[in-house]
């Protein structure tokens, strides 16, 4: 069984200096039908003009996880991390017990696009953690590639949660596969471009909620960057 979410179903906020959507309820936007996905809370696609972000606030309990695939950001938190997050790089942040935290975009010329991804964990009161890798096209380009994990296998960002996280870039008309175990479930997002996966077209922004398949099939319609995680 597969559900799409259309990139213009979903959620919008404009603030000027940011404009978002959202996948699931967030914020000011509420959608008890669109609560979240197994343990998947938040999907956030955020523009966030130059030199503006997200000031010192705080967060507890929730495993953060921030795509990055237009720009840099600027990252400091209440762990003494001062970091800079840039294209084709991820960040993980367990808030644990709680933490403080605060992101801007570092150009003061050009925009900042990310996705914004918040599970939930398998514990509470965890102590806070913080780590970024760099994602090379190579790794990823006509193959799925682990970039999450419960247990950072293969050089993954670590996770309080049942989850693996990939990333794949495909070239025009390439294809690739995933199984899925039985009981599984997996949520696919679509940063760019176009694809169809087991006979469903995807364009830039959907998403797509996914039980009761033994396995997905994806095939480039066009050049594209998408994000599969597969869930307990």
């Amino acid at each position: 069984m597969i559900q799409i979410r259309k990139s213009e179903e979903r959620g919008q906020a404009n603030w000027g200096w940011l404009k978002a959507r959202h996948s699931f309820s967030f914020g000011e936007y509420h959608d008890p039908n669109h609560m979240g996905f197994r343990e998947l809370r938040v999907m956030n696609e955020d523009l966030i003009e130059p030199g503006r972000g997200f000031g010192t606030h705080s967060h507890r309990d929730m495993e953060i996880v921030t795509y990055v695939y237009e720009g840099m950001i600027l990252h400091k938190d209440s762990m003494g991390n001062q970091s800079v997050l840039r294209e084709g790089e991820i960040q993980r942040m367990s808030a644990g017990w709680g933490i403080e935290h605060s992101e801007y975009n570092g150009s003061v010329v050009e925009p900042l696009r990310l996705l914004q991804i918040w599970i939930q964990p398998d514990q509470k009161g965890v102590k806070p953690g913080y780590e970024q890798r760099a994602i090379p096209d190579e790794e990823r380009q006509d193959q799925l590639s682990l970039i999450v994990s419960p247990d950072g296998r293969e050089h993954s960002l670590k996770i309080h949660q049942d989850i693996s996280i990939y990333s794949a870039i495909l070239m025009t008309a390439r294809e690739v596969r995933h199984s899925l175990s039985p009981d599984r479930h997996a949520w696919v997002q679509l940063v760019k471009g176009g694809l169809s996966m087991n006979g469903n077209t995807l364009q830039a922004g959907d998403g797509a909620a996914v039980s009761q398949e033994k396995s997905l099939h994806f095939v480039a319609h066009e050049a594209s960057e998408f994000l599969l995680f597969d869930l307990n």
